[in-house]
């Protein structure tokens, strides 16, 4: 294996760390380079950006909801085709969970797995020689951790970047970069998080000035060079969560978006087929699929076309009748009777589980579960454990009478009740599958 690596990461959120990320991928893409991009935890969205920067598949290494071994098989597998793997990180480099060393969700957790060492964004905004001080405590924090180098985000002059570089340089800590305070790079948000990729009519348009922005204002030949090759370890006995068919049919559209792709991946591997449809398009799922598997996405903004769409809703019900059907958050949605819009509006949806969903009143629902399966379904068999999570805005406006699908904790081993609900062939959750424990 030839590929080095690095991690984009920073002090916190907001700091600049999906901006640094774009623009330094899409930069070396456009010089030829065999760029990989990951990301630390669970994210749907994101990895989407990285894909579509670089036109190879990104990735997500999640230290708690994934086994050691599926760590390294993923990276593994990342490295095999790639030049660099860029990892953009989560939150603050060490914000996680309370957890065993390791495996706590942090991004730092990943640096030190590897041994990949850390680029660090800082947001300098509103300080100069104070920066100095911030980075010399995240680099005496962790031995196991490295920090590479730095670049500073939001910087408001020449005077203010060479007040805040001479005072890091004191430190033997590489400045690789200053960009300023430009409100044009940053990307439209929805309640998830950005907009989707999908989205954007002009996203290589985005891309192009990302990477011209690159080039002026990062040092890319430096960025390379501190890159290192990752230290792996053994990745036997590696998965996910085993396919839940022989055949499966997805839905995919701009309502259902959010599938992680190391469970793709790893169905394809274990000689699964995925055959995708379109709901929005009112297609019904493949009669010659063996499960429909309904993804996360948001239904919320398209429920009045997925209410019109009978010949999907038909299908859906005639597929139910003799095969499993199975629906992860947004996917949970459409299975229940309702939802509910933003604006109060109900909408009818398939009506297979007997719950409804509402947006009228927004309540962020966000963290790492553990769930354990009540009866033989689609993650695995009655008895089994999958770690996930859960990120939504909908609540509950009708629990309906179904039998439930889950038992969940949290990360922290607080149990949080049952979830779900399962009816003949059909089960649904808001919990996100990331891999079997």
């Amino acid at each position: 294996m030839s590929a080095r690596g690095l991690i984009v990461s920073a002090p916190r959120s907001g700091a600049g760390k999906t901006t640094v990320v774009l623009a330094l991928i899409s930069a070396l893409s456009r010089r030829g380079i065999r760029v990989k991009a990951a990301k630390a935890g669970p994210d749907y969205i994101d990895p989407a950006f990285h894909e579509a920067a670089t036109g190879r598949q990104s990735v997500n290494l999640d230290s708690w909801a994934m086994p050691p071994a599926l760590l390294e098989a993923l990276f593994a597998e990342a490295a095999a085709d790639a030049e660099l793997i860029v990892v953009e990180g989560v939150m603050g480099l060490f914000d996680g969970i309370e957890a065993p060393r390791g495996r706590s969700g942090a991004t730092a957790d990943l640096a030190a797995r590897f041994g990949l060492p850390v680029l660090l964004v800082l947001d300098v905004a509103g300080q100069s020689q104070s920066a100095a001080a911030l980075v010399r405590g995240f680099a005496a924090h962790d031995p196991e951790v490295k920090i590479g180098g730095v670049v500073l985000n939001k910087v408001g002059s020449e005077r203010h970047l060479r007040l805040v570089s001479d005072a890091i340089a004191d430190l033997g800590v590489f400045v690789l970069g200053a960009i300023g305070r430009d409100a044009s790079l940053a990307l439209p948000e929805r309640h998830l998080g950005l907009v989707q990729a999908s989205e954007h009519g002009d996203l290589d348009a985005r891309f192009g000035r990302l990477a011209d922005l690159a080039e002026r204002h990062l040092d890319l030949d430096g960025i390379i060079a501190i890159a290192s090759v990752p230290r792996l370890g053994p990745a036997q006995g590696a998965v996910a969560v085993r396919p839940p068919g022989a055949r499966i049919a997805l839905a995919r559209d701009d309502a259902f978006t959010f599938t992680y792709p190391h469970l793709l991946s790893g169905w394809r591997r274990a000689g699964a087929e995925v055959v995708t449809f379109s709901p929005l398009a009112d297609e019904p799922p493949p009669e010659d699929c063996d499960i429909c598997w309904l993804p996360g996405g948001y239904p919320e903004l398209h429920a009045g076309r997925l209410a019109t769409a009978h010949r999907f809703r038909d299908g859906l019900t005639r597929f139910a009748a003799t095969r499993k059907v199975h629906g992860e958050c947004g996917g949970y949605m459409v299975l229940g009777e309702s939802l509910e819009d933003v604006d109060g509006v109900s909408h009818a949806m398939a009506g297979l589980l007997g719950h409804s969903t509402s947006f009228a009143k927004k309540m962020l629902h966000l963290g790492y579960r553990e769930a354990h399966l009540l009866a033989d379904s689609p993650l695995g068999p009655e008895g089994s454990t999958v770690r996930g999570h859960e990120f939504h805005y909908a609540s509950l406006a009708a629990t309906g009478n179904d039998r439930p699908f889950a038992e969940i904790k949290d990360a922290q081993g607080q149990m949080l009740g049952r979830t779900g609900g399962r009816r003949g062939n059909v089960t649904g959750t808001f919990f996100h599958a990331i891999a079997s424990v």
